[in-house]
């Protein structure tokens, strides 16, 4: 089974569990990790199980704005904020929503998304909306989305990392038991 991992990273954080995502995926499948400018017709066609994930922006998935003030607050010199390399182009909202079919419902997927720790109800989740867009695309989700916390200095909570790479290796499990090929 091929899985893509495909994340939108700001800050480097949501790159940090795509990775980890990445690594618990990879006991079972064969598994490519791109960010999201980097996720490609070509790339998406050909995976079977599609895991996306993004940051929390105001309570849910980015938005041009949105990364357009988190770039903002990395510029200013006291802020300790350094920019993903990848964080230019689109993120995750503009990919899901200009993407054409994602495979429909042969193809599985599941959304995961970093935010701070708190509460959901106050901290939003960017995952539910990507989960939403995911299933939007006719994708058999997988499982419920997943957050994954960071501080209030944006950085990993820990213990998250590792939390990453035992959901990855439980999804992958779970996809498995439900992959059903397109037979030819």
């Amino acid at each position: 089974m091929r899985a893509l991992v495909v994340y939108e990273s700001m800050y480097g954080n949501t790159r940090a569990v795509a990775v980890s995502i990445a690594a618990g995926l990879s006991t079972r499948h064969d598994v490519t990790l791109v960010p999201v400018t980097r996720a490609t017709p070509e790339l998406v066609a050909a995976a079977d199980l599609l895991v996306v994930g993004g940051p929390t922006h105001l309570h849910r998935m980015s938005t041009a704005a949105s990364r357009r003030w988190a770039a903002d607050a990395a510029r200013k010199r006291v802020s300790g904020l350094t920019m993903d390399p990848d964080a230019d182009g689109p993120g995750v909202r503009g990919w899901l929503e200009g993407v054409g079919g994602l495979g429909g419902q042969n193809t599985l997927a599941v959304a995961f998304d970093t935010r701070l720790s708190g509460v959901p109800l106050f901290t939003g989740r960017a995952s539910r909306g990507i989960s939403r867009l995911l299933a939007g695309h006719g994708c058999r989700m997988v499982a419920a989305p997943e957050s994954f916390l960071v501080s209030k200095q944006d950085t990993l909570r820990d213990g998250e990392a590792a939390r990453a790479r035992a959901w990855g290796a439980m999804i992958g499990a779970a996809a498995s038991d439900l992959y059903a090929p397109t037979v030819a």
